[in-house]
């Protein structure tokens, strides 16, 4: 990936996007992953202002310096693909505006195409199948779900008192909309659900993860061995029809606490 603008990244570089910026990263990440190309690399948020990360409403910011650079961006990275140092690409944390921008673009001009999109997606952030969804779907995106635990509350730690001292909610409070009242009310919701079936909250919550049409990949995470093998295990899993309809039931009382 290559980083974009924005406060938590200032110590990896600010320059966006640019033609120079994306040969730097590129050259630079080829240099630490010690090989000579790159099977996807991904533009990790966008340049422009937009909603994310807990922000429900759309702000438009008339100072914002963003310059309409989708054009340049895809003829950049067209150079570095025929260059052989990257196969594919893709975006991250992108909005529906945007990743159609890329695909008109594309379209136009015979340059690559985004053939990913890796957003945060769970039980607790279905915001993607608001407009994102359809757009992955007809335009063959695979959604990269990132998140798929948000952030571990879906494990039921939080809520059973079980998180450790070096849980991820408990090192970076700035993640706090994962462990928000509505959040927090929504896993127990959850919780009670997957105990009824017999199930547990991770493996159920990655289960529905999985079985999203509009999905190509799944991005678990754990810190241990056994959180390891309950997370791959879910693959295993399909939730029948009264579990679904008992999700939707909540998500619809409670949709998205943790956009």
């Amino acid at each position: 990936k290559i980083a974009g603008p924005g406060d938590y990244t200032a110590h990896i570089r600010t320059t966006g996007f640019s033609k120079d910026a994306l040969h730097e990263a590129v050259n630079n990440s080829l240099k630490r992953l010690q090989t000579d190309y790159i099977d996807l690399y991904q533009l990790h948020w966008p340049e422009r202002e937009t909603n994310t990360f807990g922000n429900r409403d759309y702000k438009h910011n008339p100072n914002d310096q963003w310059e309409d650079n989708f054009n340049e961006i895809l003829h950049t990275l067209d150079e570095i693909i025929k260059s052989g140092k990257v196969r594919q690409v893709g975006i991250s944390n992108e909005k529906a505006w945007g990743t159609m921008r890329y695909v008109e673009e594309a379209r136009a001009q015979n340059l690559p195409k985004m053939v990913t999109i890796q957003n945060a997606y769970s039980l607790l952030c279905r915001t993607f199948e608001c407009d994102l969804a359809e757009v992955a779907h007809r335009e063959e995106i695979g959604l990269l779900a990132y998140s798929p635990m948000a952030f571990g509350v879906l494990s039921g730690k939080y809520i059973t008192g079980t998180a450790a001292d070096n849980a991820r909610l408990k090192l970076f409070p700035r993640f706090a909309r994962y462990s928000s009242e509505q959040s927090t009310e929504a896993t127990k919701r959850y919780l009670k659900i997957a105990e009824d079936h017999g199930l547990s909250l991770a493996q159920m919550s990655l289960a529905f993860v999985n079985s999203r049409p509009f999905l190509t990949s799944n991005i678990i995470g754990a810190t241990s061995i056994e959180q390891l093998e309950e997370n791959i295990d879910s693959i295993n899993v399909d939730l029948s029809k009264e579990v679904i309809e008992a999700i939707n039931k909540v998500h619809n009382e409670i949709p998205n606490p943790a956009p």
